[in-house]
Parts: structure tokens; C-alpha cells; sequence
């Protein structure tokens, strides 16, 4: 069975940081990401990296704040989000697939999300 947890989320003041974890289990995935859903918004692309870490994309609103890397020996991505705003305030959902593409499609796989919380 597959299935990928997410793990730390939390509040943070404005201008902090978090990192986020997401780890796979029941097989690997070529390309790993992360989507965010705001309140009353749609669900929105934040970041993808492919299996060797070698080709990365941002989405605009993140890029020079938050950089994602994955652990292949640990089946793991990661999301390390620095200058934190409030409107980076979201439910953070990990994704995963067989394909790495730019833009990224809509991944097959989703794990259930992670809250993260900016207080300005």
C-alpha cells in the first residue's frame, strides 16, 4: 500500500521558518512535491524535484524562499521554507508520481497534508 506522511507543520511568527518532511512508503517515485490550499482557495502547485535532484521547479511565488531536496535513501522529500509570510499560510499536501514535468500535472499520488501557519 502506498502511502506518503507529511510531518512539520506548525505556527510560526512572519519572517521564520519550517521544514517540512514527507516520507514514501510502498514504492519510490521519480518525482516528489508539494502543493499548498489556502482557505477558501484552490489547491496550488508550490514545488517538484525528479529522482536524482537535478531538475527542480518553483513556483514563482516561492522561488529564492523555499527549496525542496529529496533523501532517496530515506524515501523522503523535504521543503525548507524560509521568510515565511502570512499568506504562505496553507494546508501543505505532499505529492508523488511516476513522471517529473514543468509545469507538473496533477500527481497521482497525495498524502493527507500538513497545516502550516504564519502569524504575522
Amino acid at each position: 500500500q502506498v502511502q506518503l506522511v507529511e510531518s512539520g507543520g506548525g505556527l510560526v511568527q512572519a519572517g521564520g521558518s519550517l521544514r517540512l518532511s514527507c516520507a514514501a512508503a510502498g514504492r519510490t517515485f521519480y518525482a516528489m512535491g508539494w502543493f499548498r490550499q489556502a482557505p477558501g482557495k484552490e489547491r496550488e502547485f508550490v514545488a517538484v524535484i525528479n529522482w536524482s535532484g537535478g531538475n527542480t521547479h518553483y513556483a514563482d511565488f516561492v522561488k529564492g524562499r523555499f527549496t525542496i531536496t529529496r533523501d532517496n535513501a530515506k524515501n523522503t522529500v523535504y521543503l525548507q521554507m524560509n521568510s515565511l509570510k502570512p499568506e504562505d499560510t496553507a494546508v501543505y499536501y505532499c505529492a508523488a508520481d511516476t513522471s517529473y514535468s514543468t509545469p507538473w500535472g496533477i500527481p497521482k499520488y497525495w498524502g493527507q497534508g500538513t497545516q502550516v501557519t504564519v502569524a504575522s
